[in-house]
């Protein structure tokens, strides 16, 4: 898998940590790996890691700016690079469903050995499996006692639904 989905069932359930630590992980290991906030509705990637979300991935979507204008390379770790979600747009779903989305996965896997996309809740939007679809693989992020059952088998049904590769599931905060 070159390209991997970071998703949960809802929010809170340490998706965009897990993303992250996933591809400092990777990069430590020599690895060259792009993370990606595609949660273009509440983007966290940009706090967790410290930066601005001023132009990101969106940006170079509606083609306001080139992705070697908002691709950031990590200060202390150059083999990591990150691309924020950037403005927020008044239809991800039709952008993250576009021909320019899946030609920019192309470029990105093209630049990486593995781009990590940190992706919206499952059961919140179609984002994620309409990003799940198109990409390598997905790691399905579980919180042990406050994910639901439910809610859990009904997001790995709507990401099967979509075609996702489910590769593996990721319990979070775990005692």
């Amino acid at each position: 898998a070159r390209t991997l989905l970071v998703t949960s069932s809802n929010p809170g359930e340490g998706k965009s940590t897990t993303a992250a630590n996933l591809a400092f992980a990777m990069a430590f290991d020599g690895k060259r790996v792009i993370l990606v906030d595609t949660d273009l509705r509440r983007p966290s990637l940009h706090k967790l890691l410290g930066e601005t979300a001023i132009l990101g991935l969106t940006d170079v979507l509606l083609g306001h700016a080139s992705i070697d204008e908002v691709l950031r390379h990590h200060a202390d770790l150059p083999s990591l690079s990150v691309l924020t979600s950037g403005s927020t747009p008044p239809n991800p779903s039709e952008l993250l469903n576009s021909r320019t989305f899946r030609t920019l996965v192309d470029d990105l896997s093209d630049r990486a050995d593995i781009v990590i996309f940190d992706s919206p809740p499952a059961l919140v939007t179609a984002d994620a499996a309409i990003l799940a679809s198109q990409l390598d693989g997905t790691v399905f992020v579980v919180e042990p006692g406050q994910t639901k059952k439910a809610a859990a088998r009904r997001a790995a049904q709507l990401l099967t639904q979509a075609r996702a590769n489910i590769l593996g599931v990721a319990y979070n905060k775990m005692r």
